[in-house]
């Protein structure tokens, strides 16, 4: 596999009739494993409903969308169901379950696999929140934690389970600019140490360092695509 995401002519409409409009035209990115992409640009600009096609949360309508190696066009349900276990997600609104502990909430990506079994799943989400700097935080309600211990839960939830790609959407935009820097810090060391590649969307110019690559969009189309130089790469 060249690519963990090869996108090509995508377009996407939303609503029916005369209250039709198009979102996404012609949109061509490819994505190699173990890359990270940050995906720049305006409100509005067809970011997120980008990213939901590529993390097969909607069907794809034109054009070709292939994630790691098969088509999503006219994919079936259960394959795109196959196809988000490969995935980890981080939002801007971290959407831990308030009920659970923190280490609860990492376990529940855990249980998608049915051939893990409680303890395990347990030791490797213990394992995970020791990872993101939360390991004396375990048995914490998100009501207990920060927005920035929060946010860290999210990105173990995420990588717990291994993912071949991790999809975040504006992970940073709720928090400080300390905080913001050492999550997007946290996403990039923990997914190159698994290998997994990264797409991830923003307005805070302070995380784009971490991009081996930076893609714009404006008005449903990629405008400029551009390789992230710096110290260490």
């Amino acid at each position: 596999m060249t690519h963990v995401i090869e996108i090509k002519g995508l377009g996407h409409w939303f609503g029916k009739g005369e209250l039709r409009r198009q979102i996404l035209f012609d949109v061509d990115l490819s994505i190699k494993p173990g890359e990270i992409v940050i995906l720049t640009g305006p409100s509005g600009s067809g970011k997120t409903t980008l990213l939901t096609l590529i993390g097969a949360l909607r069907a794809v309508e034109q054009g070709s969308l292939r994630l790691f190696g098969r088509e999503l066009h006219a994919a079936r349900d259960d394959d795109r169901i196959a196809m988000r276990r490969r995935i980890g997600f981080i939002f801007q609104q971290h959407n831990l379950l308030g009920f659970l502990s923190a280490r609860q909430n990492v376990e529940m990506t855990l249980e998608l696999d049915p051939t893990s079994d409680a303890r395990e799943r347990r030791n490797l989400a213990t394992a995970m929140l020791a990872r993101v700097g939360l390991g004396e935080r375990l048995d914490h309600p998100p009501s207990k934690l920060s927005g920035g211990q929060k946010q860290r839960v999210a990105v173990a939830r995420a990588l717990v389970g291994n993912p071949d790609l991790v999809l975040a959407d504006e992970p940073t935009a709720s928090l400080d600019k300390v905080t913001g820097q050492e999550v997007a810090t946290l996403i990039e060391r923990l997914a190159r140490e698994r290998g997994a590649s990264i797409l991830l969307v923003t307005h805070d110019p302070r995380i784009l360092g971490i991009a081996d690559r930076i893609v714009a969009m404006e008005d449903g189309r990629i405008v400029d695509a551009a390789e992230n130089r710096h110290d260490g790469r």
